[in-house]
């Protein structure tokens, strides 16, 4: 189990002077900005659980990972890997952990990337029967048998990520902690990594703390999420709840003729938003206030429809809309 409790992170950065002079002053007279990075959030992660730990750039997601690895110290608060804090007990929480970041790789760049698994079997004293399985599964679900023999330098970033991902779980940890698992990458490789991720979980037990700026990688994958923003949390549940925090939202995507303009539509409700995209009519309405079947007969009749898309809102909308609400009460303090 994770376990936080009111952690904070705070980075002092030297404040300097311009040009020479204000360079020669900064040497002997030294004063700091502070930035709180992770401002006092607690939380507690259960064993087995998925959960996506989002937010915009520079809310904290990174700085969090690393406290609860042990890379880095907190400012105050705690941080508890089942009972131990990682950076006390450093060695003994590393056994049951496996971390990736996206664009930084554990494995060594000029050798075959099953040399690279081969040192890390060592390294954390997998025994033979032990490492044969591992391989065999991850080999199996990551799809990574046949670059085995090439080395690293030579790998795509998709096979890459992928090898890292192997190799973060050769241990089989109890944790897994992934910090932009699938930035950068085309939409099979993220599948096959979301597949994996999975079937880890399932197989294994595994808890995944995710972090992504991709909404597919949490809805695919997360039951939870925690939502952070300028180091604190703005929401901690499950997705489900988050979507209702805006009600039942719902979109058709119309096809309609060429005649039928939304600023010249017939209007069923003023609680339906009429827009136009790339040629087609949007629709956007909350189905707990206005029936979604009264919608659609109004869509084919009305707006005489030849084809309709429906949609729900997506997570993405939604955190969209609460962070741009977060930074207009922000500007609105200034």
């Amino acid at each position: 189990m994770i376990e936080v409790n009111d952690l904070s992170k705070v980075f002092r950065k030297p404040i300097r002077g311009n040009g020479l002079s204000g360079m020669v002053k900064t040497l002997f007279s030294r004063q700091y900005d502070e930035v709180r990075a992770v401002d006092g959030i607690s939380f507690t992660v259960p064993d087995g659980e998925i959960v996506g730990y989002i937010g915009a750039n520079g809310a904290g997601k990174s700085t969090t990972i690393k406290m609860m690895c042990g890379i880095l110290t907190p400012s105050s608060g705690s941080v508890r890997i089942d009972g131990a804090e990682p950076y006390r007990k450093r060695r003994q929480v590393a056994q049951h952990i496996g971390v990736v970041f996206g664009q930084k790789t554990q494995l060594w760049w000029d050798i075959p990337l099953i040399e690279s698994f081969k040192v890390l079997k060592e390294i954390y004293r997998i025994s033979d029967a032990d490492y044969k399985e591992r391989m065999d599964f991850l080999g199996d679900v990551l799809d990574i048998t046949r670059f085995l023999s090439q080395p690293v330098r030579t790998l795509s970033l998709g096979e890459r990520m992928r090898a890292d991902l192997a190799a973060s779980m050769l241990h089989n940890p109890r944790i897994l902690f992934l910090d932009e698992p699938t930035i950068g990458m085309d939409v099979l490789v993220k599948e096959k990594i979301r597949l994996a991720i999975h079937a880890l979980n399932k197989t294994y037990g595994t808890t995944v703390v995710l972090t992504t700026h991709d909404m597919t990688d949490i809805e695919d994958l997360c039951s939870r999420i925690i939502l952070l923003e300028k180091g604190a949390i703005l929401y901690d549940g499950p997705l489900s709840k988050l979507k209702n925090r805006f009600g039942n939202l719902k979109t058709l995507t119309l096809t309609v003729p060429a005649e039928i303009r939304a600023e010249t539509a017939p209007v069923l409700s003023s609680e339906i938003a009429i827009s136009e995209e790339e040629g087609r009519l949007i629709l956007r309405f909350d189905a707990d206030k206005i029936p979604l079947e009264q919608v659609i007969q109004y869509a084919f009749r009305d707006l005489r429809a030849m084809d309709m898309k429906i949609a729900e809102i997506s997570v993405g909308d939604v955190v969209k809309t609460i962070l741009a609400q977060q930074e207009a009460e922000h500007a609105e303090k200034v």
